[in-house]
């Protein structure tokens, strides 16, 4: 069952209560640059400006591991996760990894007294 994720980069979440902490989760993706791509932008990097294929193969790929992230927390059980982080590095020529990581919790809304 899929449930409502709330992602934070804190470590708290005002208001809720924690019930289980179910450990570290992530999401992963490897990506390569297309040549072309990267010719292209060598050449739009001469003359400045954003270069938009770049920004929006990051932004996906970002997207992507925020979801596998999000899927590993509820396949634990979780309806939060709690201290999340990008994490970028290049592996080999041309290779990217792009990993999103946290601690998945089961928490509950603190009741008002």
């Amino acid at each position: 069952m899929i449930q409502a994720q709330m992602i934070s980069t804190t470590f708290d979440l005002p208001g809720y209560r924690v019930e289980a902490c179910l450990g570290e989760v992530m999401g992963l993706t490897v990506r390569s640059r297309n040549a072309f791509s990267v010719f292209g932008s060598g050449l739009r990097s001469l003359f400045g400006g954003e270069l938009k294929g770049q920004t929006k193969a990051l932004y996906d790929s970002r997207r992507q591991v925020m979801d596998r992230l999000v899927g590993e927390a509820e396949r634990r059980g979780a309806n939060a996760v709690v201290g999340m982080r990008f994490d970028t590095s290049e592996i080999g020529n041309g290779w990217t990894e792009i990993c999103a990581y946290g601690t998945a919790m089961r928490v509950t809304p603190v009741t008002p007294l």
